[in-house]
């Protein structure tokens, strides 16, 4: 084993790509892995179930729900992206990974990551000209330009990431090229390079800003405008159905937003001494929102959970009635 892991601390020549090691330290590790298939499976359920329902339905084919379409693709991928991998990897102990499979992770992690934050911003977009313009929202809002938006926003969140991976890619890994974390995180694996990383470091931090921040701060923007318009409502019912509507937005962003920043918050302050177990909590803080927001908007949203029951009782149905011809 030792000999093994020489020829990614460059004592020996020719590593074939990257060595991934994390929890090594964590105690019961096992069950972080059954917890984090359990969020997997979840997720697909979760979303593909949502995917069935928006699709089988003309009624919700608007704006509102094209935007949460693009969520629940936005939650399967990330999480298909990072917890797979992350099987063989620390139940088999298979922990080489090529250089470009790597690269290949590190930039579809990223991008999904991005898409995260950017998806919650269009939803909070939507609503803004839900309750802002209620009777020109058909109008501003249509189903092509959300299709437009989608686009820019996935082109944005494509270029944001393909220009840092790809000149991580072109650095020199002369030396350790043994991956502290559980899978090919960009920060991680471009320190490992014999060069000088400050550019590649500055770059990191500018996206970082763009990617979260950006999205945060049009969202809370949006808010502020939503709620000067809501208290200007006359009506106290009106207030409070325009408020109810924008509830499970507000939901998912905290549940976004507020782990991934106490986790880097953590982090930053030493406050966890143990990296493993710092690993550990920022990767249920980026996969647990993709499991949960599915199971929010089906519950809170009327309009989705009635559709949804309505599947449910029609596939309880099919069977009796194929019972009773049989019969």
């Amino acid at each position: 084993m030792n000999t093994f892991l020489s020829s990614y601390n460059g004592t020996s020549p020719s590593p074939i790509g990257f060595y991934i090691t994390a929890f090594h330290t964590l105690e019961n590790k096992n069950y972080l892995i059954f917890a984090l298939s359990v969020i997997y499976i979840l997720t697909m359920l979760g979303n593909l179930l949502v995917l069935v329902v928006l699709f089988l339905n003309p009624s919700l084919h608007n704006p509102k729900y094209i935007a949460v379409c693009n969520l629940a693709v936005v939650d399967i991928s990330m999480n298909s992206v990072i917890i797979p991998q992350m099987v063989p990897v620390f139940v088999f102990n298979l922990n080489v990974i090529s250089f470009g499979a790597c690269f290949s992770q590190m930039f579809f992690m990223h991008f999904f990551g991005g898409m995260e934050s950017f998806s919650l911003a269009i939803l909070s977009y939507d609503r803004l000209v839900a309750i802002c313009f209620p009777l020109r929202y058909q109008t501003i809002n249509t189903n092509i330009r959300m299709f437009v938006i989608l686009a820019v926003v996935w082109a944005i969140a494509f270029f944001l990431e393909i220009y840092p991976v790809a000149l991580a890619s072109q650095l020199s890994y002369c030396a350790s090229r043994i991956v502290r974390s559980c899978c090919c995180e960009h920060g991680p694996v471009y320190i490992l390079a014999c060069g000088d990383t400050s550019f590649n470091r500055k770059l990191a931090t500018t996206k970082t800003l763009i990617e979260l921040f950006s999205p945060l701060s049009f969202i809370v923007l949006t808010y502020i405008i939503i709620v000067i318009a809501v208290l200007k409502i006359a009506s106290v019912e009106q207030r409070r159905k325009a408020f109810s509507t924008c509830f499970t937005h507000m939901l998912l962003v905290l549940i976004y937003y507020l782990p991934v920043i106490l986790a880097y918050i953590l982090g930053n302050l030493r406050l966890i001494s143990s990296p493993d177990l710092l690993t550990a909590i920022l990767t249920v803080s980026v996969t647990l929102p993709p499991m949960l927001n599915p199971i929010i908007y089906s519950l809170k949203t009327e309009e989705l959970r009635e559709k949804i029951m309505k599947l449910i009782r029609l596939h309880k149905i099919s069977p009796a009635l194929k019972q009773t011809a049989i019969t």
